[in-house]
């Protein structure tokens, strides 16, 4: 370090000690790089799941960049790893145990998130095994690539519904602001002559995981103290949500004044590049209003790879160092033992299980209530992905309505699951009122009061999840990871009842219809439905 304090990167002397270390360094590598072989072999199927989703879902196209910027990271540092290098270190032996441990039970329960991070955990133990106390230059560049893993998909439907109603609400308050009447429905907004639904490409994920890469390798070159890299790095958070409305907002304007047309093709796409360098853009204004303030540096003096280091010991302080790494060694039986493993279990495949009987036959006469079959929308039923459904809208004697709606899932693995009313419901411009968990007889289900203007709707719903009923979405997951590790299964289904609060009738009379028609309903489902016993299991 320099009188200034500017962080300077001093390339060791030539000399007969330094030469020793390289060549410890180089023969540690070609060990490295050789359980590095053995671990990528271990993990093919879950990194190449992860690189298809780089390919498809285009809020994760920046992941093909951010194994290149570790590696710059690693090599902007080789230096002062190779000075900083005394032995390996034995911890790096129980981490790797860790991460074999993950990787089983993603690989039995095919959960990739798992897996992708089970695979860092993995870099992280095997740089502890092959470098000691000098893997603390390296914790950045693996971190990393946790940017790169793709969230699984529950997560990702749940992000994306609260992302697109707070871009939507955002954006047309902008529109209000250029005084054009507006109206919001959901995610729906509607200019008059023209509607514009915000869909799921609109939801600003494509900004946010991408920007967050970014605020966080800037936050890594930020020389600067440790809260300016933390606004720097939080910040990308309501810079997306801010400028992903604002895209909205532009959006509804060219189309208010020029037509349909300026929401679509090239134009869109180009706008949606615009506004994430306007993201970058802001992020920099962050830095330089943050030094205009407090240490009044430029770019050029706080941004910079951190690789200081002091010059390499003299030729007669060099200690004796081992020329390979125990601890590495001691990995690569681990690594052989845990590939004949995985290959033993991989012909392990899963029991999906059909309905009892066809969800199209379940009974249009239902006690006292008589129904006819809905259809759902061709493209709207690929993308919730069930294997079978049934929707009905039944009538009592009294003409009083119900919807009956059961999709059924014969496997939940690879993210493909129910998605929960709480999250679509908004999404249809509908307001969740009032929600609760309660039971009817023996059967936990969710209870919402949903509104829209001054018509009401009781919505009920709950999963039956192999034979049993379960309405906390927290357990569903939980139980779904059980019984994929020890039941081999995964099927499940949602079911949701809805009904419409009338004219004239109070809200306790919309709930008891609701109630009874579940007791009835759901005693007949059971004969459809896959149970718990093993005599389902063929």
């Amino acid at each position: 370090m320099d009188l200034k304090g500017k962080w300077i990167a001093k390339k060791p002397k030539a000399n007969a000690a330094y030469g020793s270390s390289n060549l410890m360094t180089v023969q540690g590598a070609l060990l490295f790089l050789c359980t590095l072989a053995l671990g990528l072999w271990l993990y093919w199927d879950g990194l190449t799941e992860a690189v298809l989703r780089w390919e498809l879902q285009a809020e994760y196209s920046h992941g093909y960049l951010i194994p290149l910027v570790s590696l710059f990271i690693l090599w902007e540092k080789r230096f002062q790893i190779i000075n900083d290098y005394q032995q390996g270190s034995w911890w790096g032996l129980p981490v790797i145990v860790v991460a074999l441990v993950v990787l089983v039970i993603g690989e039995i329960s095919a959960l990739y998130m798992l897996i992708h991070y089970s695979f860092i955990a993995l870099l992280f133990g095997l740089s502890l095994a092959l470098l000691g106390s000098a893997a603390r230059h390296t914790w950045v560049a693996i971190l990393l690539l946790g940017f790169a893993v793709p969230l699984p998909y529950f997560l990702e439907v749940i992000l994306t519904a609260k992302l697109q109603l707070v871009s939507s609400q955002l954006g047309v308050e902008m529109i209000r602001l250029c005084r054009i009447p507006v109206f919001l429905s959901g995610n729906i907004i509607d200019l008059g002559n023209y509607q514009l639904q915000v869909v799921e490409a609109c939801s600003g994920l494509r900004y946010l995981f991408p920007l967050m890469s970014l605020g966080f390798i800037a936050a890594y070159l930020y020389q600067a103290a440790w809260w300016k890299r933390g606004i720097l790095f939080f910040s990308t958070i309501p810079i997306t949500i801010l400028m992903n409305s604002f895209r909205i907002a532009v959006t509804g304007l060219l189309v208010d004044n020029w037509g349909a047309q300026m929401a679509e093709g090239f134009l869109h796409d180009f706008e949606g590049w615009l506004i994430f360098m306007a993201c970058g853009f802001l992020m920099l204004l962050e830095i330089l209003l943050m030094e205009r303030f407090t240490s009044r540096q430029k770019l050029s003096q706080v941004f910079a790879v951190p690789v200081q280091m002091s010059e390499p010991p003299a030729a007669g302080e060099q200690q004796a160092k081992p020329q390979w790494s125990k601890p590495l060694l001691a990995v690569i039986p681990v690594l052989i033992l845990s590939i004949v493993f995985l290959q033993s279990i991989k012909t392990r495949q899963e029991i999906t299980l059909s309905t009892k009987a066809s969800l199209v036959d379940y009974p249009t006469q239902l006690g006292g209530w008589s129904g006819v079959h809905d259809r759902i929308d061709e493209l709207v039923a690929e993308k919730l992905g069930f294997t079978e459904y049934v929707m009905l809208n039944y009538l009592n004697s009294d003409k009083l309505p119900i919807n009956f709606y059961v999709a059924y899932y014969a496997s939940q693995r690879k993210g493909v699951s129910p998605h929960s009313p709480k999250v679509c419901i908004p999404g249809g411009g509908w307001e969740i009122a009032d929600f609760s968990r309660t039971h009817i007889d023996s059967i936990p289900v969710n209870r919402a009061l949903i509104r829209k203007g001054t018509q009401d709707q009781i919505v009920y719903y709950w999963f039956e999840e192999r034979g049993l009923a379960v309405a906390n979405e927290y357990l569903k997951k939980w139980m779904l990871f059980k019984d994929a590790l020890l039941l081999n299964r995964t099927d499940g289904s949602l079911v949701r009842v809805t009904t419409p609060v009338l004219g004239g009738e109070s809200m306790e009379q919309a709930d008891q219809r609701a109630r009874s028609f579940i007791l009835i309903a759901r005693q007949q489902l059971s004969q459809f439905l896959p149970s718990h016993h093993l005599e389902d299991l063929k």
